[in-house]
């Protein structure tokens, strides 16, 4: 580096919120003084500061990593300095991709920990070596938790995390592993929650549709395991999982020519116990579960009670397979401007567009909102009326109109809103990422109260326990939600920088250009001064953003059509 023109980047990691070793405010410090003894103390002070905390080092998807790299490439800085080699990544691949993109943009790297900078031919060949070790020591540690796994898998005992609908855990004898002596634990058959998951099986199978059994549940008022309602998802997760069906022939067949891993002799399949599957779910940090094919699949006779015959739960893993074609996707209309901000005021869900095959005088393809909640559960728990959605549509952009003809009052929109667009895309992945690893977490905290519930089971904690996970769960399911609604805001906000400017022109004579604009410009420039809208059956109620939700525009008018 030539002396006089360095700029620096420190970059600290953790993978979980804690001040405890080498917390982020310790990596940073470590990495101050080690600029300020080998370039100077103003160096060390005006050093840019990027912070993941609650990030795993098993990837690079980290919010604050990517902006770092996203200034490296507008030369920011020329070198980045991290307190230790896996505070970057533990990833080879990752990593040497790393050195590449700063090596091409000639900025260096430097580990304070192990001394290594990349300024220099022998520290990146050091750098490449120390990194191959990490990954090493990485996956050696994986394996031998899987072969763990696996050894256990043998016995048929429930491993711990959250345990499926009709069950809880138990604690039984205790098992050697490695030497060390632990707690083991199997699954307990709750009656009462058994009999749902006969009913939902029965369900799927009289009608061959989730959406069916999704309203039959919301209909009569059944709710999971956590008192939540019933969604496709939850009730194909029951219907897939081979934790329910009886360990006989019918089960050992199919499991056979699915090709899993089968830790159990044909004998064993006997009726007399349930199946119990390992590694079923690749698990990552700030991504959803991914279910994994079958071969991969490491399955037992466990000790606990199937609830499903073999037969049936065979018919309908047969049954799913062939609906895979029809599997439920969310709907996306071409032509409706409010999806994703149209909210119902009885229950508060979404309403989502439903296209019909007419069209008005204006050859527009006509459509309505509706509840999506009173979709699913067939008006039982949602009766809100309908609202025509052309004319709901039509009627927002009206308004809008007025607003941009109130020079001082669509200038304090667009002044309220322009930072936003202009950087709302990147904002809104980094709350996404940020909600998904708190998600992780919240998951985390109830497998381990779930664990701890077989320890407390019939003390006085066992209540406050139960309590503990039922308030987790209510937070998870908000933040569910949340992810959700941020995930619908970041596909429709899709305008670059030079198009909010050409579209904040168009807005200046919105009245004259609207007839221009595709959907899609239409739609961003409602976003760009709504919040949201509510339909509370008689009238529509518009909110601005910014304004807050007690203060709104009047009720645009009357529209149940």
């Amino acid at each position: 580096m030539e002396a006089g023109k360095e700029r620096f980047a420190i970059y600290s990691r953790k993978s979980k919120f804690t001040g405890k070793g080498e917390s982020i405010g310790n990596q940073i410090e470590l990495c101050r003084q080690y600029i300020s003894e080998h370039y100077g103390k103003c160096f060390a002070d005006n050093a840019c500061i990027y912070e993941d905390e609650g990030f795993s080092g098993g990837n690079l998807e980290r919010p604050q990593f990517k902006a770092m790299m996203q200034e490296a490439k507008k030369k920011k800085f020329t070198a980045v300095v991290c307190y230790r080699l896996d505070r970057i990544s533990r990833n080879i691949g990752d990593f040497a991709n790393l050195i590449e993109e700063l090596n091409d943009l000639q900025i260096s790297f430097i580990s304070i920990k192990e001394q290594f900078d990349t300024s220099s031919p022998m520290g990146r060949a050091m750098m490449y070596i120390a990194s191959v070790f990490s990954q090493l020591e990485r996956e050696t540690i994986a394996e031998r938790i899987r072969d763990n796994m696996l050894e256990l898998s043998k016995s048929g005992r429930w491993l711990g995390g959250n345990t499926p609908t009709g069950y809880t855990s138990e604690s039984v004898s205790s098992v050697t592993i490695d030497g060390k002596v632990k707690k083991a634990y199997k699954l307990k058959l709750i009656p009462e929650e058994a009999k749902l998951v006969k009913l939902i099986y029965e369900k799927f199978l009289e009608t061959g549709s989730l959406t069916q059994t999704e309203t039959f549940l919301l209909q009569n008022g059944y709710k999971t395991k956590y008192g939540r309602q019933f969604s496709r998802f939850a009730i194909k997760g029951i219907l897939t999982n081979p934790v329910y069906t009886a360990a006989d022939q019918e089960s050992y067949e199919y499991l056979r020519k699915k090709r899993v891993d089968l830790f159990a002799e044909k004998e064993a399949f006997d009726g007399s116990h349930g199946v119990i599957a390992y590694n079923r779910t690749l698990q990552r940090a700030g991504k959803t579960h991914e279910l994994k094919d079958m071969e991969e699949w490491v399955v037992a006779v466990g000790k606990h009670e199937g609830v499903i015959p073999g037969s049936l739960w065979v018919r309908v893993q047969l049954l799913l397979d062939q609906n895979k074609s029809k599997s439920y996707r969310k709907p996306r209309s071409n032509v409706a401007l409010l999806s994703g901000i149209l909210f119902c005021g009885g229950c508060g869900d979404y309403m989502r567009p439903k296209l019909s095959g007419r069209y008005n005088d204006q050859g527009e393809q006509v459509y309505s909102y509706l509840c999506t909640m009173k979709e699913k559960s067939r008006m039982k728990c949602c009766g809100m009326k309908n609202v025509n959605g052309n004319m709901l549509d039509q009627m927002v952009l009206e308004e809008i109109r007025k607003i941009t003809e109130d020079h001082d009052e669509y200038q304090r929109q667009l002044c309220y809103n322009s930072k936003a667009v202009a950087e709302s895309r990147q904002e809104l992945e980094w709350d996404i990422s940020r909600l998904q690893e708190q998600l992780k977490n919240m998951e985390e905290e109830i497998n381990g109260l779930v664990a701890s519930l077989g320890k407390a089971g019939g003390t006085g904690a066992e209540g406050y326990i139960i309590k503990q996970i039922g308030g987790l769960h209510k937070k998870k399911e908000k933040t569910e939600q949340r992810i959700w609604a941020l995930s619908q805001a970041a596909g429709s906000n899709e305008l670059s920088g030079q198009e909010f400017q050409l579209l904040k022109q168009a807005l200046s004579s919105f009245g004259n250009v609207i007839g221009l604009m595709d959907v899609r410009q239409k739609r961003a420039a409602v976003r760009t001064l709504v919040d949201k809208v509510i339909w509370d059956g008689q009238n529509v109620h518009l909110y601005l953003l910014g304004s807050g939700n007690s203060e709104q525009q009047e009720p645009l008018g009357d529209d149940s059509k």
